[in-house]
């Protein structure tokens, strides 16, 4: 992952209290990330943090759109994606991630890098089954064409036999 100086927060001398930030996530935010499941998007995110003399409160609010392939036809599709998330940041001796919404990371440390947690609340919005919606035109009529053909509807015929047996035991 390239680094991305915009999402770096220095949090030494900042005063105790409310900072709000603002972020638009784009092509070039998804494309810093190796391996990522999407290369392209649009969304806007709206970070809070909360400065404590001894702890950083974040709190995430996004939404937008990633493009991502249909899971039936393979095709990009476009879709929303929304969310709110939390992250404690507490000061101890070495980097430790307690839980999903709480890390410690050392003393030392003046800043904090924060897109790797805006990629990850980004991506785990995301639905597992990723499918144009049923009635809208998107999926490619030949791929679907192609699906209709390779499943005839004909099961093979070791199945039925273990169905027999399934039936026979209840």
């Amino acid at each position: 992952m390239k680094a991305l100086k915009e999402f770096v927060i220095p949090f030494v001398g900042l005063k105790e209290g409310m900072h709000d930030y603002s972020f638009e996530i784009d092509d070039r935010f998804f494309e810093s990330f190796e391996y990522s499941e999407t290369g392209h998007g649009r969304v806007h995110v709206n970070v809070s943090l909360e400065r404590k003399e001894r702890m950083l409160i974040f709190t995430f609010a996004f939404k937008g759109f990633v493009t991502v392939p249909c899971d039936r036809c393979a095709m990009d599709m476009d879709h929303p994606v929304e969310g709110h998330e939390r992250l404690i940041v507490k000061f101890g001796h070495e980097f430790i991630e307690e839980s999903d919404e709480i890390i410690v990371i050392p003393d030392t440390e003046s800043h904090i890098d924060i897109s790797p947690y805006i990629y990850e609340y980004i991506i785990l919005a995301l639905p597992m089954k990723r499918v144009h919606p049923e009635g809208e035109e998107g999926c490619d009529p030949e791929a679907i064409e192609k699906l209709n053909r390779h499943s005839s509807g004909e099961t093979d015929p070791r199945w039925e036999a273990l169905k027999q047996l399934k039936d026979k035991s209840e």
